[in-house]
């Protein structure tokens, strides 16, 4: 059976109508979009508005980047909150359901970082307000990876449950390449003082009005929880998963803990360091991350059909050795040269889709199908916020103290650790999903 027949091919629920490969697909993957763009937004644009929300300390023009960065920070430790109710709403009342609150939730917070007031206009209120709205993104996005990975996984038939897998960080990557692209293209044309001023307001407003799109996309996906009749009647508590399969829980941080810190450094927080570290051009560095990011896109599905053909485990040691090697030297390549940073950009996201591409899949063939959103969503979220969530903060943290040169050494030993945990993994590429 050809690719696209796969795809056209259906697999649903007993009793129910079978859903179209590409419609469960375009649910999944363009509802999850919207949701990074409004997530990710955040990041890119930080350099513009923490001299508005934050006051600048005295002699370090660096307190309102650091201090942006830690709300940054803060909104990701919402997320195991959202991995943990969100998952659970999703394994009560079904996939469907969580998809749509996460969305709700994150076009909310969007508008509201787009509404922030200036500290110098509001005092205090201004940060206040910027925490409220990253809190509510951090719950939102929390539970969005918990039910689009559970979702798309279920959604695949026999042998593709790597290519669905990788379309999680195809929209993903989707959602930050439109949120760099719109930070570029405003950089490009507005001066920095009207970016400052008011420019990037437009991007989170452009934000709220996307997730009412993805919010009408995801209405026509159908539920893939396997009984939700049953599921109602015997409902799993709220923290069944953890009590229940501890060794999996754990699993999943070990399996996290060096792909999301290489993540967030190479897709989020780079462009930054090249700034702070090597001088780069603000706008010039936005840029790269859009052209990098387009080609970490691509990568993706040929990673999730590759992984389906070999396994997963080859991916994944791939990933966590190469980064565990490299990313010390490639992090020193990075001046202020325009290709040096493109070129270092790129390659890193050809070994990070080793994790990438396979971390859906894998995450889903841990747990049975009762437990299985809350059970990736908490643990998943809870590693997210300790080592990729801070890694903006941690890494202009080691700039301000005068040791850049250690952040490297974090991220290559965090791999490490995880790469001694995917030497333990069974390989589940070929065995039958638990429904």
């Amino acid at each position: 059976m050809s690719s696209a027949e796969h795809i056209a091919k259906d697999q649903a629920p007993s009793g129910a109508r079978p859903p179209s490969r590409l419609r469960q697909l375009a649910a999944a993957s363009i509802g999850n979009a919207v949701e990074w763009y409004d997530w990710y937004a955040y990041s890119f644009l930080a350099v513009y508005f923490a001299g508005q929300v934050f006051p600048e300390g005295v002699g370090n023009s660096l307190v309102p980047l650091l201090s942006t960065f830690a709300v940054f920070a803060v909104g990701f430790f919402m997320r195991p909150v959202g991995g943990l109710l969100m998952g659970a709403i999703a394994d009560r009342r079904g996939r469907r359901t969580a998809l749509t609150l996460t969305i709700l939730l994150m076009g909310g917070g969007s508008l509201l970082v787009a509404l922030t007031p200036t500290y110098e206009a509001t005092g205090v209120l201004a940060p206040v307000v910027l925490v409220i709205a990253r809190l509510v993104q951090g719950l939102s996005v929390g539970g969005e990876f918990a039910a689009s990975t559970t979702f798309l996984v279920e959604s695949a038939g026999p042998g593709r449950r790597g290519l669905f897998s990788s379309f999680q960080y195809v929209s993903t990557t989707a959602g930050q390449l439109l949120a760099s692209g719109t930070a570029a293209l405003l950089a490009a044309l507005l001066t920095e003082q009207q970016m400052g001023l008011w420019g990037w307001r437009v991007a989170f407003l452009f934000g709220a009005l996307l997730s009412l799109l993805g919010l009408w996309i995801r209405r026509g996906a159908q539920e893939t929880l396997p009984d939700p009749a049953q599921q109602a009647a015997d409902r799993p508590g709220l923290f069944e998963a953890l009590r229940r399969h501890p060794r999996q829980s754990l699993l999943i941080c070990g399996i996290t803990a060096g792909g999301t810190i290489a993540y967030y450094t190479w897709t989020t927080y780079l462009p930054t360091y090249a700034q702070v570290n090597a001088g780069f051009d603000k706008g010039d560095s936005l840029t790269v991350g859009t052209l990098s990011l387009a080609f970490f896109a691509l990568l993706q599905p040929l990673g999730g059909l590759l992984s389906d053909r070999i396994g997963r485990k080859p991916l994944l040691l791939g990933f966590s050795l190469g980064f565990a090697v490299l990313v010390v030297p490639l992090l020193h390549l990075v001046t202020d040269a325009f290709l040096s940073l493109l070129l270092v950009q790129c390659a890193g996201m050809v070994l990070l889709t080793g994790y990438t591409a396979v971390a859906a899949a894998v995450n889903a063939e841990v747990f049975p199908a009762r437990v299985r959103a809350a059970g990736i969503g908490f643990p998943y979220s809870l590693t997210v916020a300790l080592f990729g969530g801070t890694a903006p903060y941690v890494g202009t943290w080691f700039q301000q103290a005068g040791h850049a040169d250690l952040f490297p050494w974090y991220v290559a030993a965090l791999c490490l650790v995880s790469f001694l945990v995917y030497l333990t993994l069974p390989e589940t590429a070929r065995q039958k999903l638990d429904k």
